[in-house]
């Protein structure tokens, strides 16, 4: 069986600033508070950077990660820098090897062996085989290349990533960690049960101060979390729902919007999700005149990190403030 050694065009080691210029506006939120002021200068941070930056795929290798230019083919750092916000880019290319050609493979060379030897292998033998297999497809897989983004706010005292999965979130702060020697970061907290204040808001009618409620909820029940109901455009103060929460079910997430003009789904873990900028904000950019997709990608990081620094704390606050308690003294360095 043949694979081809083409690489699909987003696989690319390499992207425009006009494709970087639409992936930094960040669609997911996962926020990370530094438990140790952030005290590294940018150019710090490049250098260190700069020393794990990405490289392809060998012919053996089955995965690459490392770090890119956040603007692309058109920069020159592993940063970019805007509002005192060191903006960074992970790149990871994974080479993409079927199980059905693996298995494939391994049945015509396992009836092989039967014809020419008249026997069957056993389970070590046929482990061997498998992994033999592997290692000789490997060369002519294709490959597939992802990026995230993550933004470091020093004096905020926070982290940003780019991504709806923890799992890419945390191996991205690893490699970060082993980077720069050190990221003392954990998962922001709120002084609130997240389902428990949730539920409240549909359970009164109204969302917290500055918000309003969307359309859209995910009930869980207490007894059973594997029992779920998604709701979907529909009115979240409404009877139906409401007798949901009576009988014993919970909010795990919900739609809300943020009077600056933000529309995201939040959940119990207090991850942002599907995030929407309103015209608000897209007036914001349209007032700015850019030339070239570097400035465009310049102006539009300034902007969002700027309404991340008021959208983040009102989440907070909605959800009854941060819990400090294991943050030491980092939000009073941080202000």
């Amino acid at each position: 069986m043949h694979l081809g050694n083409t690489i699909p065009s987003q696989t690319v080691t390499s992207f425009t600033a006009v494709q970087a210029a639409i992936y930094m506006w960040f669609k997911n939120l996962l926020i990370y508070r530094f438990t140790k002021p952030f005290t590294l200068t940018a150019e710090e941070v490049n250098e260190r950077l700069t020393e794990k930056s990405f490289t392809p795929c060998n012919s053996q290798d089955v995965a690459s990660y490392g770090w890119t230019m956040p603007l692309g083919s058109q920069g020159s750092e592993y940063i970019h820098v805007a509002n005192n916000c060191i903006m960074v880019c992970a790149q990871k290319q994974d080479k993409i090897l079927p199980a059905s050609v693996v298995n494939e493979v391994l049945a015509d060379k396992l009836e092989e062996i039967k014809l020419s030897e008249d026997r069957v292998p056993g389970r070590k033998e046929r482990a061997e085989l498998k992994d033999e297999i592997i290692f000789s497809l490997i060369p002519r897989a294709f490959t597939r290349s992802s990026r995230v983004f993550a933004y470091i706010a020093p004096e905020q005292g926070l982290l940003i990533v780019n991504s709806g999965s923890h799992n890419r979130a945390e191996e991205l702060l690893n490699f970060l960690r082993e980077s720069l020697g050190s990221l003392p970061v954990i998962p922001v907290k709120a002084k609130n049960v997240a389902q428990h204040q949730m539920t409240e808001w549909l359970t009164q009618g109204s969302a917290p101060a500055g918000f309003e409620l969307g359309g859209e909820c995910e009930l869980r029940d207490k007894a059973d979390e594997s029992a779920v109901i998604r709701c979907k455009n529909q009115n979240l103060c409404s009877a139906e729902i409401n007798n949901h929460i009576q009988t014993g079910m919970f909010v795990n997430k919900i739609a809300l919007r943020w009077v600056g003009d933000i529309e995201f789904i939040i959940d119990d873990q207090l991850s942002i999700k599907r995030l929407n900028f309103g015209d608000l904000i897209q007036d914001k950019i349209g007032d700015v005149n850019t030339e070239s997709a570097a400035e465009q990608f310049d102006v539009d990081f300034a902007i969002m990190t700027a309404e991340f620094a008021k959208f983040i704390p009102a989440v907070l606050d909605a959800f009854g403030g941060e819990d400090t308690s294991e943050q030491g003294d980092v939000i009073s360095s941080a202000a």
